[in-house]
């Protein structure tokens, strides 16, 4: 039961790291795309706008990382295209 216990945390800790590291990422890429295209002044407002959109698409990627078997895709489409 303890081990069981010790995994479940171990899955939180790594899906709580790639959230937070997402959620950094997709927030200065978007920085840089407003501050190229917009040209507008980056404030606490564009940057509070910034994270609580990113924050959503980072949730979804992990969820989608974490539950979708990419390899197991690739390996049916190119096996059925040979």
């Amino acid at each position: 039961m303890e081990n069981n216990n010790k995994t479940k945390w171990k899955r939180l800790e790594v899906f709580l790291e790639f959230l937070i590291f997402g959620i950094i990422v997709g927030v200065t890429e978007d920085l840089i795309a407003v501050k190229v295209v917009a040209d507008v002044p980056i404030t606490r407002h564009v940057v509070g706008i910034i994270v609580l959109i990113a924050i959503p698409f980072a949730l979804l990627g992990e969820v989608l990382v974490d539950r979708i078997d990419f390899i197991e895709i690739f390996r049916k489409y190119f096996r059925k295209n040979k």
